[in-house]
């Protein structure tokens, strides 16, 4: 029996208006309107209501509202009009702000055949010119099958974009080529990651059939990241007024030159200029807490610290100050965690895991050299997955101790009267990458016996025993940061 389409599946448009059809309706209304049988359709919300089922969201869209069969095909969706669906959540922030749910996955990169160096004829360029994107929101509050849809959008990256992608797309199988996909970090790419797919275990590492059968690497499919896709959602599906400027004037910046290349060569081109001489060429006034970021985002042209290639992409702009005799003071922070969403997290579910794997630095850096700090270039960087590894075991050590419980006891000091509170976290010593401590001088707890230490509890934390100790966050050692420098940053 021929199916007939409510729409017309060599028409994009056509495609959009069906797909818009699907705002204001839950997953369970779409597959009501399917008019399936009650055993069938008690079968599908179980099943999709499982956290562990994995596109069953994307699934039952393709099916039961576009209804065409779930493949595997490396062609787009609706092959006839060129349009890729992918289903989509994001999330509502407890301050409002609207953000991406999880990074988009195009498609797998194979390591048994032959990559496809051309990449407008790859199934990554096929796959993402065109996209049906169907964004739902997801509120943990509900069931997955009562999960509002409310936006649908026809979106095809940027000129500027695609050639981002394209610089990703070709870094990323110069790797699988050489035989080196056991080195791929989705952190090594602006726009375009490569990012794992299914657990760390050893199921996990397949071959690399066609380029080193002799190395394993982890299963990796091609991605957008989830920064990139959080600027899309805010900037094009939501239409949200756009307040970032762009480091390129136009896609002819990088015709000649990578993006990497660019923005390293726009902060180079002041080496050896002072933080007084940079300070006074970019009218950045002094003391503010911003002020080295300031003149990082100047020297690339940037006057409002808001770069809209940084936020699509997730880097970072940290400044390094090394003191004369080339050492270094300050630690990476990343936010503070939360004691009792910690403990029920693994490993790469984990928040710090996607923000560490997939975020990039740049590391612009300077030395002081008497009363002043002389600029002595930049890199962009991000972890190996070595590193990677590591900072899981030091992760998982400070897990454990809060799933023990962690151990709160006041030290007094010589008079007797004043106390500090401490706990048994591992030093930062205990691991080569990371360790964890507050961000501030402050401090709230609530201890065993109800005893509450400070005034403000929004400096405290709940623990899953229900005291209350002061907000605490992971750092990358200083150390470590030094370490990751070029050794030309450090003569």
């Amino acid at each position: 029996m021929i199916k007939i389409l409510k729409y017309d599946d060599s028409n994009p448009l056509s495609i959009k208006e069906y797909g818009e059809t699907l705002i204001g309706k839950t997953f369970l209304d779409v597959l009501d309107a399917a008019g399936i049988e009650d055993d069938l359709k008690q079968g599908i919300i179980t099943k999709t209501n499982n956290p562990n089922y994995k596109g069953g969201m994307g699934h039952l869209i393709e099916e039961y509202h576009f209804g065409y069969k779930i493949n595997s095909d490396q062609e787009p969706d609706f092959p006839k009009a060129g349009v890729e669906l992918k289903v989509t959540p994001y999330e509502i922030g407890k301050k409002g702000g609207y953000s991406a749910g999880e990074r988009l996955v195009i498609t797998m990169i194979s390591y048994q055949d032959a990559v496809e160096e051309d990449y407008y004829a790859s199934h990554v360029y096929k796959k993402l010119v065109l996209t049906l994107l169907v964004h739902y929101l997801r509120d943990r509050t509900l069931t997955r099958m009562e999960y509002p849809i409310n936006f649908v959008t026809l979106f095809s990256p940027p000129e500027e974009d695609l050639k981002i992608i394209q610089q990703d797309y070709e870094k990323i199988i110069t790797k699988v080529k050489e035989g080196k996909a056991h080195e791929l970090s989705e952190g090594d790419t602006t726009y375009l990651g490569a990012c794992t797919k299914g657990s760390n275990s050893i199921k996990s590492y397949v071959p690399q059939a066609f380029y080193a059968p002799e190395l394993k690497a982890q299963k990796r499919a091609f991605c957008l990241k989830q920064s990139y896709m959080t600027y899309i959602l805010n900037t094009y599906v939501r239409k949200k007024v756009d307040t970032y400027e762009s480091i390129l004037s136009s896609v002819h910046d990088i015709e000649d030159k990578t993006f990497e290349e660019l923005i390293i060569g726009k902060i180079n081109s002041h080496l050896g200029k002072t933080d007084e001489q940079l300070m006074t060429e970019f009218d950045v006034l002094p003391g503010s807490k911003s002020f080295w970021s300031s003149l990082a985002y100047r020297m690339l042209g940037i006057k409002s610290n808001r770069a809209e290639e940084f936020e699509k992409a997730n880097i970072e702009v940290k400044t390094i100050r090394l003191e004369e005799n080339g050492t270094l003071k300050e630690s990476i922070s990343f936010p503070h965690l939360t004691f009792i969403e910690f403990v029920q997290e693994e490993w790469e579910e984990s928040d710090f895991y996607n923000d560490l794997s997939s975020k990039r630095y740049l590391l612009v850096v300077f030395q002081k050299q008497g009363s002043r700090n002389i600029l002595k270039g930049c890199q962009l960087w991000n972890i190996t997955n070595e590193d990677l590894d590591e900072a899981r075991i030091g992760w998982e050590m400070i897990q454990q101790v809060v799933v023990q419980g962690v151990k709160l006891w006041k030290k007094y000091k010589k008079n007797g009267i004043d106390f500090v509170v401490k706990n048994n976290f591992p030093k930062k010593e205990a691991n080569r990458i990371i360790h964890i401590r507050p961000h501030t001088s402050e401090r709230y707890y609530k201890l065993s016996d109800g005893e509450i230490i400070g005034n403000n509890p929004s400096y405290g934390d709940e623990l899953p025993d229900g005291r209350m100790m002061l907000k605490q966050s992971f750092w990358l050692n200083n150390t470590y940061i030094l370490s990751q420098l070029d050794d030309s940053l450090k003569r």
